[in-house]
């Protein structure tokens, strides 16, 4: 069952800041593919480092490693909120996670809290299969 992580109005997410330390992929509707940083994440969605802006509203299936195992998912791209000369930092929100990447998800989260939960081999970018 999927799982369609909803924001809560009166409380927001936790975050969890990663500086870029998280490589990410993302894959646009019309096939086209991006490597990114994660500069933070929450159950919600989180904050990408990009070379290249996508546009506000756009569909992506996003995919990063954790301790946890790697997560893949469905966001909405939202308004960069930085814009540099070699990358933007733009936010995204979840809008459909599959029960074991929420699951997983929700795991690294909860023991980010206590420690970092990256996985030392997520410098590089690794493609999840099938993706």
């Amino acid at each position: 069952m999927t799982h369609f992580p909803q924001s809560n109005v009166n409380q927001r997410s936790p975050r969890i800041k990663l500086n870029g330390s998280v490589a990410a992929a993302v894959m646009a509707e019309g096939g086209q593919r991006a490597r990114a940083k994660l500069q933070s994440i929450s159950i919600t969605g989180g904050l990408l480092q990009l070379q290249h802006e996508l546009s506000a509203g756009d569909f992506v299936e996003i995919a990063f490693h954790t301790r946890s195992g790697a997560i893949c998912g469905m966001a909405e791209m939202l308004q960069p909120t930085r814009k540099f000369q070699s990358a933007c930092f733009q936010p995204f929100r979840f809008i459909a996670l599959g029960d074991e990447d929420h699951r997983k998800l929700r795991m690294a989260l909860d023991s980010a809290l206590d420690r970092s939960f990256l996985d030392p081999v997520s410098e590089q970018l690794q493609t999840p299969p099938g993706f």
